[in-house]
């Protein structure tokens, strides 16, 4: 693959303007200033596995041939391109990331924190946000309210809300303190868990999705911290299939 082209594939810029940063002495591949556009490399990358290693103003970079991200959502931003209020999730990101179409999988309520998923794969994103599939997804969940025993009983047996032909029930819940929630949903229904404690007399204060499938938050991502998906992370996603 021509080396302007690998760029343009990685989202650096239209191939004018990676021509440009090559000519301009931007780019190094393997250690290795190359300022001729059109040199053919192995980008060595199948899916989303890391592949070629170049650097372009000095910032380290792998070719791949789809991305995966984990992101640790922080509080305040839209899964939007185009966001109303707040700030996009897609500023967290380095500009290569957005410009060569990663989008988000599913979203989080710009007050919600936790596991965001996005990629650039459709495929990926139509499998893992698709509320067909039932997906578990965790979330820990803080309460304006304590609450009950019962309360617990009525989310596990099913909630009815407004607009849904037929109540929505959670897939695990267990209360971990007086204020305090854990809450595994299978769908993905607009604001779900805030509505179900809704539902129940309550409201919710703080939510944040700690588990995605069997894909866990890394604990070593701060908020609005990235990184890219490893093979250990796809099998872990998979694992509640």
């Amino acid at each position: 693959m021509q080396l302007e082209r690998l760029l343009h594939a990685q989202g650096f810029g239209s191939r004018k303007e990676c021509r440009a940063l090559i000519h301009a002495g931007f780019v190094s591949v393997a250690g290795t200033l190359c300022d001729n556009p059109a040199t053919d490399f192995d980008p060595g990358s199948t899916d989303g596995a890391p592949g070629l290693a170049f650097e372009v103003d000095g910032e380290p970079w792998r070719f791949r041939a789809r991305a995966y991200l984990m992101l640790h959502k922080p509080a305040g931003y839209e899964c939007s391109h185009k966001p109303t209020f707040h700030p996009s999730v897609f500023r967290l990101l380095p500009d290569p990331l957005p410009n060569r179409g990663v989008q988000c999988v599913g979203r989080l309520d710009q007050d919600t924190t936790g596991l965001l998923l996005l990629s650039d794969d459709g495929q990926f994103i139509h499998r893992w946000s698709s509320g067909k599939k039932r997906t578990p997804k965790l979330y820990e969940l803080t309460l304006a309210d304590p609450i009950d025993d019962a309360a617990v009983q009525r989310l596990l047996d099913g909630v009815q809300l407004d607009d849904e032909p037929a109540p929505v029930a959670a897939l695990a819940c267990e209360r971990t303190a007086e204020l305090s929630l854990r809450l595994t949903v299978g769908e993905g229904k607009y604001h779900q868990v805030k509505r179900m404690i809704g539902a129940v007399g309550n409201r919710v204060v703080a939510l944040h999705r700690s588990r995605v499938g069997g894909l866990t938050l890394d604990p070593d991502l701060e908020p609005g911290e990235w990184r890219w998906l490893e093979p250990a992370d796809f099998e872990a996603l998979s694992s509640s299939d």
